[in-house]
């Protein structure tokens, strides 16, 4: 009789799991994969695995794809890639802006990061730039930035090139004496930053918050004049420049997402990060030497109560 219980137990038990993988499989309305982007940063890289993570955890095939930030657009309009949950929308092109336009690109709101971008340099070239951070006083010490290089010139390193040319379109804009120089890729930028840091080397860099770096070190930021409206970074003088337009970290889709897999796009339309999720994951992964995926698991783990209600 007891080993009767037993089976009846076990069997039970594998019902309710046939029961749930059925019901899994009955909402996923396609097995083509869900094709998802994987751009340059580990900030994206992350948000990137969580996304396909739970899109998993709801029966989904997922896949992920390296792609260019400029590119992926381009996939994304004709149905090649799927989703990228982070997308900062002032390091765009015509293509982005033309698809949302046409309907071939979704903007699925926002990720909820809240990002600052600009130049950024450290405490002791306010000594050798007392004006700062006032963005006229680099017009007065481009030679305390200057290399070998660029000498008389200041030295300005910017996104890696395939994020687009922002700050050379500023630069060139104003006319400030700065020759700008791209980083090769975050982690390029990163440690010439700590190099130029450790030896007090001068140093003025385009870059972009949350990050790690800031939980690090000690940064200031160039002050431009404000102004009502968007700034619009190709057409500055001198005597007004606004610098840069603060992003807004998209999440956006193929038009093919929604049509093909409508209980994927509503998760992916609830689904969110804050500054403190992702300084913490970054720093994780790029400072502690842990393998992304397991910080993408330890996520997964403490925020259960969250996601569920997304799945659900």
């Amino acid at each position: 009789m007891k080993q009767s219980i037993k089976e009846l137990k076990t069997a039970l038990v594998l019902s309710a799991a046939m029961l749930a993988a059925s019901m899994a499989t009955a909402e996923v309305e396609s097995e083509e994969p869900i094709k998802i982007a994987v751009n340059e940063w580990t900030g994206q890289h992350l948000s990137a695995n969580i996304a396909a993570e739970l899109l998993r955890k709801k029966g989904y095939n997922v896949e992920l794809v390296t792609a260019g930030g400029l590119p992926q657009f381009t996939a994304l309009a004709q149905n090649e890639l799927h989703f990228n949950p982070e997308v900062w929308d002032n390091s765009i092109t015509d293509v982005y802006t033309d698809g949302l336009a046409s309907g071939a690109i979704v903007d699925m709101g926002e990720l909820g990061l809240i990002p600052r971008e600009g130049w950024m340099y450290p405490d002791y070239m306010a000594e050798k730039c007392p004006g700062l951070p006032d963005y006229q006083a680099l017009f007065d010490c481009a030679q305390a930035f200057a290399t070998a290089e660029t000498f008389p010139d200041g030295r300005l390193i910017t996104y890696p090139a395939d994020w687009g040319t922002r700050s050379k379109s500023v630069a060139e804009g104003i006319g400030l004496p700065f020759v700008p120089v791209p980083g090769g890729s975050e982690g390029a930028m990163v440690a010439e930053l700590k190099s130029a840091l450790a030896s007090k080397d001068p140093i003025l860099m385009m870059f972009w918050q949350p990050h790690w770096i800031f939980a690090e070190v000690d940064m200031n930021w160039v002050e431009w004049n404000p102004i009502d409206g968007e700034c619009v970074e190709e057409d500055q003088q001198r005597e007004t420049a606004c610098g840069f337009a603060q992003a807004s970290v998209k999440k956006i889709a193929s038009n093919s997402l929604a049509k093909t897999w409508p209980g994927a796009a509503a998760l992916l339309e609830q689904f969110a990060l804050t500054n403190e999720d992702q300084n913490a994951m970054i720093f994780a992964v790029d400072q502690d030497g842990r393998p992304l995926e397991e910080v993408v698991q330890e996520w997964i783990t403490n925020n259960e109560d969250q996601w569920s209600v997304w799945i659900n």
